[in-house]
């Protein structure tokens, strides 16, 4: 048994340096080599009550992988990880540990909590660096079951439902699957050949996808029983994109971060004219909200070429975004506005040209827990080119739209009951769905549940 390693910090993730990243789409972070993960994986005291398990919310085993990094035995690491989380490649690097395993390690309490993320990350890239072997086959249970979304939900809902031995369909309105993470994270957050290896690992499981196919519009709910579909998950995320309603919103260069983002990343608008996607920036860019999505695109933007400013409501430490994120961001030479809401965008002959912008102030706190931005009738106006607005998005009202028996919250997230139900016998639901936009590992958690549930189901029937 290896010396536990009593290093109050974490070992250093090598990353590039920002002068130079933020010209490129590469990836930030570089990951632990084989000798930096074992020696963070000694500072991992191997607690009896394991907290961190309690903190993951698909259950990762997290001491027992990490004590496997220390025996050389990267391959059963990665066994034991996969045991339970089907894309932990993509968990490694953009799960808010900080709030879930890590955020309940033992060791955090008087130092820096051991880099569980970085070492998860560390066994996935080098098992996905292997040759991909297809897993042994499962029992059949001879029944079918539609999955509607190949975003982190659904890939692990149908990944948990073809290890039970049931047939399942992959549905997918894209011409490529993985959802928000092709979409949504920039490459140099998560690469896409990465999420393309994950979502191969989940199709060899026996999964078959079936892409441009929006359910809803091209089937509906009712074609898919009819075809033999058992019972159907939906996991359809949260694209519908929320707009501050101000004047000047419908001026030539604003973006919602949503098609922004869709297109730098799924389109690839970052290589045009290789790729036939433009985006048109300018020079100055204003990004409105506090969020992890408004770093994804202030970032972004800053490698177009842009001079960027986030324009933020409330102070920087009321910020939700990783504090990771938004540190990366100052790192590479982004501006900060904070204090400071747009009420009016305004135009020069259809194009932006500015935004008149209220200074604020923090009041008592509201329901967030966090002080609530008081208007101060201060205003300054500001040139800008283009406005991003990331204030939040909503679950994709289609479904509730053609389907009428099928319940949804005020504000679209689907109604769901203790069983992962809708209000529609044989149809489930999670994910961004139902919570509204969350994490990729609470989708996936959502996910997971929604299989047990379906198997119970499909058992009791």
């Amino acid at each position: 048994m290896a010396k536990f390693n009593m290093a109050k910090t974490k070992v250093p993730m090598p990353e590039q340096d920002p002068k130079v990243r933020n010209k490129n789409f590469d990836e930030v972070s570089l990951g632990y080599t084989l000798e930096m993960a074992k020696e963070e994986a000694s500072r991992c005291i191997n607690c009896k009550n394991q907290p961190c398990v309690s903190g993951c919310p698909v259950g990762v085993q997290i001491p027992d992988f990490i004590q496997l990094i220390l025996e050389d035995d990267l391959d059963k690491a990665y066994e034991k990880i996969a045991e339970t989380n089907n894309l932990p490649a993509i968990c490694g690097r953009v799960c808010p540990q900080e709030n879930q395993c890590e955020g309940k390690c033992t060791r955090g309490i008087k130092d820096e909590p051991v880099g569980i993320g970085r070492l998860e990350r560390f066994v996935a890239d080098y098992r996905n660096n292997k040759k991909y072997n297809k897993p042994v086959e499962v029992t059949s249970q001879g029944k079918k079951v539609a999955v509607v979304g190949a975003g982190p939900s659904g890939l692990s809902a149908a990944a948990d439902l073809s290890k039970l031995g049931y047939k399942v369909v992959l549905f997918d309105a894209f011409h490529t699957a993985g959802g928000v993470l092709m979409y949504g994270i920039p490459e140099f957050r998560l690469p896409k050949t990465l999420v393309q290896k994950e979502l191969k690992n989940v199709i060899g499981l026996g999964v078959k996808l079936q892409t441009n196919t929006i359910v809803g519009r091209t089937l509906s709910l009712e074609d898919l029983f009819n075809q033999g579909f058992e019972a159907i998950y939906l996991s359809t995320g949260a694209g519908l994109p929320r707009f501050l309603n101000i004047p000047g919103e419908n001026l030539n260069g604003v973006y919602s971060a949503n098609e922004f983002l869709t297109r730098m990343n799924l389109m690839k608008a970052y290589k045009f004219p290789e790729y036939d996607t433009p985006v048109h920036i300018g020079r100055k860019v204003c990004v409105v909200g506090g969020g992890n999505v408004a770093m994804d695109a202030a970032r972004s933007a800053k490698r177009m070429g842009a001079d960027v400013t986030v324009v933020y409501r409330r102070s920087f430490d009321e910020m939700p975004a990783r504090a990771e994120e938004s540190h990366h961001a100052i790192e590479e030479e982004i501006n900060f506005m904070n204090l400071s809401n747009p009420v009016e965008i305004i135009g020069e002959n259809g194009w932006v040209k500015q935004v008149k912008l209220e200074k604020m102030k923090l009041g008592e706190a509201d329901a967030s827990g966090r002080r609530r931005p008081v208007p101060t009738g201060e205003y300054d106006i500001v040139d800008f080119d283009s406005v991003i607005i990331s204030i939040g998005q909503s679950p994709n009202p289609l479904i509730k739209q053609t389907n009428s028996d099928i319940s949804t919250e005020d504000w679209g997230g689907i109604i769901i009951d203790d069983t992962t139900m809708t209000t529609k016998d044989g149809v489930f639901a999670g994910g961004d769905a139902v919570s509204g936009a969350a994490t990729v590992i609470l989708a996936m958690g959502a996910g997971k549940k929604a299989a047990k549930n379906i198997d119970k189901y499909l058992k009791n029937k």
